[in-house]
């Protein structure tokens, strides 16, 4: 690995060719404003000199595997520290240190015991994991093909990390912290109308032949991982996006896009 990787503190300029190699693959990176993809860079950096990197079974950390990672589990952070300090925004992921990444999907094996004390036993494919106050898990073969699958709303390094910011709290219910009472009621009464509404049509979709969402069934799984799931969403495809889960979007935009929200007079 380059000498621009190496773990540090105070983050060291990402090299322009490395970093214009990564936008051409990256569309919904490079379409930002300017101002938005130089700030980008600089959380990238940040991200890049506080956070270690780990291969699974033989899997190389490379330049780029690294500095794809960073870019993407940063974009969620853009607006979310004052502009003449963007490494506040870090305060975010101060929970963990550690990111393990694999070649490809995990087969993890779950234990859960029901109401009545009986142990079941059951696997689950990950393509990612994001633990309370651990290390994050992902996979290089989905993380590799983000450009491409933001067509479909799919992004696992943004749902990984919008779960961390979700978790913030110590609760992993569909709300990021916020300063008060009455946003975080409002919060959850919308994001639960619209879980609902997308449950439901999970549900048409795979009982009864409907025309399946757009956005990944998988968020029908809980409140929680439905605001991953659109989080990642709104994050790559934020036009789509914007045609199936409008109120959402206005939602959205006052947590992690305020000038959005200004100019609408949210």
């Amino acid at each position: 690995m380059f000498g621009w990787l190496r773990r540090r503190r105070a983050p060291r300029p990402i090299p322009d060719l490395a970093w214009q190699q990564l936008l051409l693959g990256h569309g919904y990176l490079a379409d930002r404003p300017p101002a938005e993809v130089a700030q980008l860079r600089v959380l990238a950096g940040y991200f890049l000199g506080e956070k270690e990197f780990h291969g699974a079974h033989g899997f190389e950390i490379t330049d780029e595997v690294a500095l794809a990672i960073a870019a993407q589990a940063v974009l969620p952070l853009l607006h979310l520290a004052p502009p003449h300090n963007p490494a506040a925004a870090l305060a975010w992921f101060d929970d963990f240190v550690g990111i393990v990444v694999h070649r490809d999907e995990v087969i993890a094996r779950r234990t859960i015991a029901d109401e009545a004390g009986v142990v079941h036993q059951y696997q689950e494919v990950l393509a990612g994991e994001a633990m309370d106050g651990g290390p994050v898990m992902l996979n290089w073969k989905d993380v590799a093909a983000a450009g491409a699958s933001a067509a479909h709303g799919y992004n696992v390094v943004i749902h990984e990390f919008i779960h961390k910011i979700d978790l913030r709290d110590g609760q992993a219910d569909g709300c990021p912290p916020l300063p008060s009472r009455a946003r975080r009621q409002a919060w959850m009464a919308l994001m639960q109308e619209e879980y609902e509404r997308f449950r439901n049509d999970v549900v048409m979709a795979q009982r009864f032949g409907a025309e399946a969402p757009w956005l990944d069934a998988y968020g029908a799984e809980g409140i929680d991982e439905f605001f991953a799931v659109a989080g990642e969403a709104y994050f790559v495809n934020r036009p789509r996006f914007a045609q199936d889960f409008a109120p959402l979007l206005t939602l959205f935009d006052s947590f992690f896009a305020p000038q959005h929200a200004a100019r609408r007079g949210a």
